[in-house]
């Protein structure tokens, strides 16, 4: 009877952690930008505290027909938000002018604007609790 109840509850807990770490595919494409020239620099972010400062995952995508696409493997369950910029110049980081407003395109989840200042978490969030498309405009 031990034997029965001891395999039912690591049967049991091993579903309950399979759910737990249940994992996701997340698809992002973009468009707007101008030209094919540079690279999109994307990130995604799981944290308020780390938004636009710590990125979860980063990637770099080519730009083919003013467009791209990124697929993101193995994602959890929860919130998120996106960042990007279009490094027209090519010099690896994004160009800002004297006040630090952003001198090349970028784009956020929810298409989330700023208001004197970047946009907020709460604005780019969105929840992901299955295989999740978003588009996202470069401007």
């Amino acid at each position: 009877m031990q034997r029965i109840i001891l395999i039912t509850a690591l049967f049991v807990s091993g579903i309950l952690a399979s759910y737990a770490q249940e994992k996701h595919t997340v698809t992002i494409s973009f468009k707007g930008m101008k030209t094919d020239k540079g690279n999109l620099y994307v990130a995604i972010y799981n944290k308020a505290d780390d938004f636009l400062k710590k990125s979860l995952k980063g990637t770099i995508v080519k730009i083919v027909d003013k467009k791209a696409t990124i697929i993101l493997k193995d994602i959890p369950s929860g919130m998120y938000a996106v960042s990007a910029f279009h490094d027209v110049n090519e010099n690896k980081k994004m160009d800002t002018n004297f006040f630090g407003i952003p001198k090349e395109p970028t784009g956020m989840s929810n298409d989330a604007k700023g208001f004197m200042g970047p946009p907020k978490y709460k604005d780019a969030k969105f929840n992901v609790n299955k295989n999740t498309s978003i588009l996202i405009n470069i401007n």
